[in-house]
C-alpha cells in the first residue's frame, strides 16, 4: 500500500462539485489521514472528506457497516470484470468499464469519458485522467 503524503492524489468528496473526485493532498493531519485537499477538478481547497455527509455510507463485502474504500471499489470492479485487460496506449480507444494495464499505475478501470480524447481511470491507489483515441 502507498504511504500518503502531501502531493499524493486521493479520492475525496468535494462539496463544491458535489462528487467524490481525485484531489491532491495539501496538508496531512496524521501520517495516514489527510487534513486539507485541493480538488483536481474545480481547484478548490477544502477539508478532506472521504464521503458526503448527507449520503448513506457505502458498505463493502468485508462486513456489515464497514465503509468501502476506493481500493475496495477498484478490487470489486477488477474481480467482476469478464474481459481481459488491454495494454494502455494513448492511440487506443477505450470504453467505460474496460480494464487497462498501465506501465506506471498498474491495472485500472475506465470510469468515464471526459471527452473524445480523455478518460478517467480508477487505479488501486489513485484516479488519473489520461489521453486516448489520438
Amino acid at each position: 500500500m502507498v504511504k500518503l503524503s502531501a502531493g499524493n492524489e486521493v479520492l475525496a468528496y468535494c462539496g463544491k462539485c458535489k462528487l467524490k473526485l481525485a484531489a491532491t493532498i495539501v496538508v496531512m493531519k496524521t501520517d495516514e489521514i489527510p487534513d486539507k485537499v485541493k480538488c483536481n477538478t474545480c481547484k478548490s481547497t477544502h477539508a478532506f472528506k472521504e464521503n458526503a455527509t448527507r449520503r448513506r455510507a457505502v458498505t463493502s463485502s468485508k462486513g456489515k457497516g464497514k465503509k468501502a474504500t476506493s481500493a475496495d471499489i477498484w478490487a470489486d470492479k477488477v474481480k467482476h470484470s469478464t474481459e481481459p485487460s488491454v495494454k494502455y496506449s494513448p492511440k487506443s480507444s477505450f470504453e467505460i468499464g474496460q480494464l487497462i494495464d498501465h506501465p506506471k499505475y498498474g491495472t485500472g478501470v475506465v470510469e468515464r469519458k471526459i471527452d473524445n480524447n480523455k478518460i478517467e481511470i480508477l487505479f488501486e491507489t489513485t484516479i488519473k485522467t489520461l489521453m486516448h483515441n489520438l
